[in-house]
């Protein structure tokens, strides 16, 4: 089979893949969620069968567990976490507009000038933009809250996601000994050898990514919380959870924080202060033990091509191609570089001179 011909079928391939992935995408969501948390609890059921366990009491044992934290969390946090939603979109309005009074207290004469020059309407656009926020996040409540297909969607994320994670747990060893049977033998260790990279990228991400994004929402909602901040849980899990894009989740997080903290504090600068050294402490725990400790010195995925994947996947799909977005773009990353490798010692690169002096000489 010519080149040309294997990149057309493995095109077609991938286009075939991107269409039944759109087609089904409203129903994958239980499925994905429980294939990833199969492949991030995967290294935990191995290490309870290297302490004499067998792999069903491992799963079980797992999924016993995780269904217990879950229950506890939404039992615990849920309404909590649902209130200080719902409470921060009322007030979001009110916090912006305490901010821009702040600003036309304390901010320099230079300033205020450089903006009445612009001829902008900052206060106005901000304001705006803070009702429009508003209007959208009381909206999703509402939604997640009353809406039958997200009930159905709830519903199937509790019952469908512990029935595929406790399975692929079973059965994953198994199925990764069924797929590299039907490696053509030619190429086995080609494949073995992409496949380990893939593994090694994405492992670093989801398992070690997450559980970074993980500590440090836990980290941000406590700490927050006994700051007295209002609404410090909501932006703590918000923070936590945006860490998985880079720079995302200290940005984003510390500055709802300090916002909410100029306008509850002021003029207690002792506790904006905390506030703020807060996520000091966060990005300082994330960047010298977290990352290092959990993700490693590398992923093998560019943060610029991260944060693609993630947006274009997120738009296409919803949070089903958040799912999809970092195995997708680990193995195309691999592959990538792989054939970059191939074309760099092929005779198009290097011509049919270079190649056949190397053949000689290696003959």
């Amino acid at each position: 089979m010519t080149l040309q011909r294997q990149v057309l079928i493995w095109t077609l391939c991938f286009v075939a893949l991107i269409a039944v992935l759109w087609l089904l995408s409203p129903i994958l969501l239980p499925f994905l969620a429980g294939l990833v948390l199969a492949y991030f609890l995967d290294p935990v059921a191995d290490w309870l069968q290297k302490l004499g366990l067998s792999r069903l009491a491992a799963t079980i044992m797992i999924v016993v567990v995780a269904l217990v934290v879950l229950v506890a969390a939404l039992v615990i946090v849920g309404p909590m976490l649902g209130t200080q939603i719902s409470k921060f979109a009322g007030e979001l309005p009110a916090l912006i507009q305490s901010l821009s009074d702040r600003f036309n207290l304390l901010a320099p004469q230079w300033m205020k000038d450089l903006v009445a020059r612009s001829g902008a309407d900052i206060q106005g656009s901000i304001s705006q933009f803070a009702g429009r926020a508003a209007d959208w996040i009381l909206g999703l409540l509402k939604t997640i809250l009353s809406g039958g297909m997200a009930l159905v969607n709830l519903i199937s994320l509790l019952v469908v996601t512990p029935i595929v994670t406790f399975y692929m747990l079973i059965d994953w060893d198994r199925m990764i000994e069924t797929i590299d049977g039907w490696v053509p033998r030619e190429h086995v260790e080609t494949v073995r050898s992409l496949g380990r990279e893939i593994n090694e990228a994405m492992a670093g991400f989801i398992r070690g990514q997450g559980s970074v994004c993980l500590a440090l929402g836990v980290f941000y909602a406590v700490t927050l919380s006994l700051a007295g901040l209002n609404f410090g849980m909501a932006i703590g899990i918000l923070a936590g959870a945006l860490t998985f894009i880079p720079y995302a989740g200290a940005m984003i997080g510390g500055v709802l924080a300090i916002g909410v903290a100029l306008v509850q504090f002021w003029p207690d600068f002792a506790s904006i202060l905390l506030v703020a050294g807060i996520f000091g402490v966060g990005q300082f725990l994330e960047g010298n033990f977290l990352s290092p400790k959990l993700v490693g010195q590398s992923i093998g995925l560019h943060p610029v091509w991260l944060m693609f994947a993630l947006f274009a996947f997120g738009y296409a799909f919803g949070f089903v191609g958040l799912l999809l977005a970092v195995p997708l773009a680990a193995a195309a990353g691999v592959l990538t570089r792989f054939a970059l490798r191939k074309y760099l010692s092929s005779r198009l690169y290097l011509g049919a001179e270079t190649v056949t002096r190397k053949a000689d000489a290696s003959g």
